[in-house]
């Protein structure tokens, strides 16, 4: 059998290990404070409640997505790539909710 040899994959920088401690801290200061403002914001339902925990939700999404999956190295076209089709989902989902808002507000009972 031929032996094949697997090379690996060092591109990361010296310094990976405090930025993924870091970014574990800020994770969970996130996580804390949105905890904190869930029991906060208990007794109240807005629709500002709801854009709160889904900008948080964003943040951190974002974090995991630049230093867990490594985007924060690659280039900025490749960045691009991947942000522009959710940032446009996002805009389609409060499409179809504001859509969806006028149509129920609209009905006739």
């Amino acid at each position: 059998m031929d032996h094949i040899e697997h090379l690996e994959h060092t591109e990361s920088p010296a310094n990976m290990k405090k930025q993924i401690w870091n970014t574990f801290y800020v994770l969970l200061v996130l996580t804390v404070v949105d905890i904190a403002l869930y029991f906060a914001l208990l007794s109240s339902h807005s629709i500002y409640k709801n854009i709160l925990f889904v900008f948080l939700g964003l943040v951190k999404a974002f974090y995991i997505v630049s230093v867990f999956m490594h985007m924060k190295f690659e280039r900025k076209f490749l960045a691009s790539i991947i942000i522009l089709p959710m940032l446009f989902i996002c805009f389609l989902i409060w499409l179809a909710l504001t859509e969806a808002g006028y149509t129920f507000d609209s009905r006739l009972f």
